[in-house]
């Protein structure tokens, strides 16, 4: 019962400690002893199989009370809805986005008592959104829950001039008495190096901050940073193969994200504080991606708005894929040449690559036209593991607008000289260019309100903040 106290850690155990060693030395862990047999774990621990179902039924207890389900005699017979529905309603206190649809989108703003992901690539506005709701939380409701905020950095320091720039920017802020009004003094910061340091901020230092500052919404900026930082680094170990290493790795990262998703679950339920991560993500790429020879492949990411450079001969740079010429269509259409068609990553829809585009936020809608092939779909970090310990994912969809291609025609009933070479290197070019980069906000899963369907609701960064 290694993982006891860490699944249930105020349990009991001093009727039981006559067994408990047994059971530690045959391995045997909180989920063995609610799904196997009494006798099978008696047999497996050689204790009295009395003493086991003692245990089986006092563990199931402390997880039914952790869960606020009555047990036994203690059970209504019957539950008022309509009630029950008011109550629920009356103890809900979430936390605003300050702009209306937004709110809307997420069924009323960021709930406390849960833990929430905010995930995107690098510039969708994973931390202006983290910014905005650092001020909220200290707004009366039902925009705010009248209490303090703490970020919990594991990249970048607190942005206090972006923070300052709000305050001042935003029109509801301005509209706000002082003493009504966000301030900056209200929100505390710290930051987490390495993951030694985060666990002992999370375990030890943040519940102690929240019961003394009042704190009402956790930040944590991002959950994966440190784990990518420890777990990429080179193996020290002067043997072994690097596939066992690499799988070792793997094993230790899943059980320490398990503990933290864990952890702060339990605090956002014991102290009824929003915990709000932010994530990274990483391209997706599908077997259609992959180039028929053993060379590796890669799709040009829409983050990276470096040119393809031009091979010698006018073999492609990327594997099936020709460098664009002058003339040809900007990225985003279909190729010259066969049509790729739409085809699913693997023939079992029940595997991982089918499934998740309902669990990433990407992949999971229709191309506008079904011989085009979706681009730049990304994965959060830290895998499957991680989602399991979410309550709510919110994806921050980032998509570049190119220049529109010139109007060859228009040009020629204006007489304008057309140089084919020159001309098609500058159309080339305007193709390529990046006018703007457009954002969306959709909801990938949540027990609180529906999933996004599409892109989401796009909405804008301005000085005053998200705007729809």
């Amino acid at each position: 019962m290694t993982d006891l106290f860490h699944v249930v850690p105020h349990f009991n155990t001093k009727p039981f400690s006559h067994i408990l060693p047994s059971l530690d030395k045959n391995l045997v862990t909180s989920c063995d002893l609610l799904t196997l047999e009494a006798l099978d774990v008696a047999k497996r621990a050689q204790v009295p199989v009395a003493e086991v179902c003692k245990l089986q039924d006092a563990l199931l207890v402390e997880l039914h009370a952790q869960l606020c389900f009555k047990h036994g005699d203690d059970a209504q017979p019957e539950v008022d809805t309509a009630e029950e529905t008011r109550r629920v309603k009356h103890e809900w206190s979430s936390i605003s986005t300050l702009d209306d649809g937004l709110d809307t989108l997420l069924g009323g703003g960021i709930p406390a008592g849960y833990l929430t992901e905010i995930t995107g690539e690098s510039g969708a506005g994973k931390t202006q959104t983290l910014l905005t709701l650092l001020l909220s939380a200290q707004l009366p409701p039902p925009h705010g829950l009248s209490r303090s905020s703490i970020y919990i950095s594991t990249e970048a320091s607190l942005s206090t001039s972006r923070l300052s720039q709000l305050l001042n920017s935003h029109p509801y802020f301005n509209s706000l008495p002082p003493s009504e009004r966000p301030t900056l003094s209200r929100i505390l910061s710290i930051k987490t190096p390495d993951l030694e340091s985060q666990d002992h901020i999370l375990r030890y230092q943040l519940p102690v901050a929240i019961q003394r500052h009042n704190i009402g919404l956790v930040v944590l900026d991002s959950v994966a940073a440190n784990y990518r930082a420890e777990f990429d680094k080179p193996s020290n170990g002067a043997g072994g193969s690097g596939g066992s290493s690499a799988a070792h790795a793997m094993a230790t990262r899943s059980a320490q994200l398990i503990q933290l998703g864990a952890l702060l679950r339990g605090i956002a339920r014991r102290e009824n504080v929003a915990v709000v991560v932010a994530n990274q993500v990483a391209d997706r790429f599908d077997r259609q991606d992959r180039a028929p020879s053993g060379n590796a492949s890669r799709n040009t990411s829409y983050n990276s708005q470096a040119s393809m450079t031009k091979s010698t001969g006018g073999r492609a740079d990327v594997a099936g894929h020709n460098t664009p010429r002058a003339g040809t269509p900007r990225v985003g259409t279909p190729r010259t040449g066969t049509p790729t068609p739409i085809s699913l990553a693997t023939a079992d829809p029940m595997s991982l690559d089918h499934q998740q585009r309902w669990l990433t936020g990407w992949g999971d809608t229709r191309p506008e036209h079904p011989d085009h092939h979706q681009e730049g779909l990304k994965t959060p970090a830290l895998g499957l593991v991680w989602t399991n310990q979410l309550a709510c994912r919110i994806a921050l969809i980032k998509e570049p607008e190119f220049a529109a291609p010139p109007d060859i025609f228009a040009m020629l009933a204006r007489g304008d000289h057309l140089n084919a070479e020159e001309d098609g290197e500058s159309a080339a070019t305007r193709e390529r260019e990046i006018v703007r980069w457009r954002r969306w906000m959709k909801v990938v899963f949540a027990p609180w309100t529906a999933p996004t369907s599409g892109r989401g609701l796009e909405f804008r960064i301005t000085a005053e903040g998200l705007k729809t």
